[in-house]
């Protein structure tokens, strides 16, 4: 899948977003390695330590589905009234752990505003010197 194709479907999963307390909407379209896509979008919380990251969501949606093979992901965010985003929003540090858990450090992230307007990471340079279960 193109990087264009999977940014449009983080487009999308944006728009579902719950923010109401931060009006910072997120989206993200994991690109499973057997081609399935998984979208989230955050959801927020009144208390917001249970609030949920879109990467989370997609990341949760996927597993809780059998998929723990990973090729990419993509991750759209800002506010919520804007319909392009002014900056790049990468993924958080709990987001950044829990792709980890899962993921290589070579794996990618494309970080977009628009699926012309984008640059990729890998998770190593978005989580150096991290860990897993695999180094235990």
């Amino acid at each position: 899948m193109k990087n264009a194709e999977l940014i449009e479907l983080a487009l999308e999963a944006r728009q579902k977003s719950y923010s109401p307390y931060s009006g910072f909407a997120v989206g993200a379209a994991l690109l499973c390695k057997n081609g399935r896509v998984f979208t989230g979008c955050n959801i927020e919380n009144s208390g917001y330590s249970a609030t949920n990251c879109a990467e989370r969501t997609a990341i949760f949606k996927a597993v809780s589905e059998g998929e723990t093979e990973f090729e990419k992901i993509a991750v759209v965010g800002g506010n919520a009234v804007e319909s392009v985003p002014e900056k790049y929003c990468p993924p958080c540090g709990i987001c950044r752990q829990v792709l980890r858990e899962f993921c290589s450090c070579d794996f990618e992230v494309i970080i977009a505003r628009t699926s012309e307007d984008y640059k990729t990471m890998t998770l190593g340079e978005l989580l150096p010197e991290s860990f897993d279960k695999r180094e235990f």
